[in-house]
This record gives C-alpha cells, structure tokens and sequence, in this order.
C-alpha cells in the first residue's frame, strides 16, 4: 500500500472538519424541515451495508483490515459485493453524509468531494493493486463486472 493512513481516521478527520464547519461557520448551515429523520436514514444506510461487508469477511475467515489487502484468502464477489466493491467505504460515505445532515453544515460540499477523492486515490486504488496481485485474472473480472463504489 502506498499510504498508511487508516480509513477510519480518514473518516474521523472529515466528520471533525464537518464538526468545525458547523461550529465556527455557523453562516454555512442550514435547518431544514426532516433534516434529522435523513440524517438517521443515512446513518443507518451507512451501517446496514457496512456491517454486512465485515460479515461477510469474517464468514469466509478473510482479512478485514484495510491496511493489508495483501492478505486476503478469499475474494468476496457476493452479498453487498455484488453491488459495491468497497461497501464499508461507502458506508462511511454514508455516515458521513449523516453527520452532515444532522448538522445542516453546508462544509458537506467540500469535506465529501474531498473524502470520496482521498479514499479512492490513497486507499482503494493501492487495495486493486494489492489484490490484482492476489487474485489476477479473478479479481479483473470482478472490477469489471462491480462498480468501485455503487
């Protein structure tokens, strides 16, 4: 892998920048009517999805850790993974999206571009290296046949 930089720390900064732009810039927010009821929906889009795709690892006893994809046993292609190949990113995608919600901070328009770009460059491009390597002619199909993320 090129970075080392844990995608959940990635996802702890960008609600933490999310968290300032509704505190400090309290201009860039907005109220709107169900506001909450869509963020807990997208909250709970966020960790439906997510904890499916660690089941679905830890059931075929596959590497969960995004830090070495290199040690992956098994590739997953079903379940979530026929729909996404990084379903816990996007997840966190959602989670994200939730907090952005809740707070109505319009800094969404910024932090989520800025996340979905730095987790597709810094750590989903290195994993399809990582795995091209493992599973070769397996693991192309599949990036062919599944959307990187939906």
């Amino acid at each position: 892998m090129k970075l080392k930089v844990p995608p959940v720390a990635v996802f702890l900064v960008a609600v933490l920048l999310l968290a300032a732009g509704h505190w400090l810039l309290p201009g860039l927010s907005l109220s709107l009517p169900g506001q909450v009821s869509a963020a807990l929906l997208f909250g709970l889009a966020g960790i439906v999805p997510g904890l499916q795709a660690v089941i679905e690892f830890i059931a075929r006893k596959t590497t969960v850790n995004p830090m070495e994809p290199e040690k992956a046993t098994t590739l997953v292609t079903d379940g979530i993974y026929r729909f996404s190949r990084n379903p816990m990113y996007l997840g966190l995608l959602c989670l994200l999206l939730a907090f952005a919600l809740f707070w109505g901070t319009l800094t969404v328009i910024v932090v989520v571009p800025l996340f979905v770009w730095y987790m597709t460059e810094f750590q989903i491009k290195p994993e399809e290296d990582s795995l091209r390597q493992v599973f070769g002619s397996e693991y192309e199909a599949y990036l062919s046949d599944v959307r990187r993320w939906i």
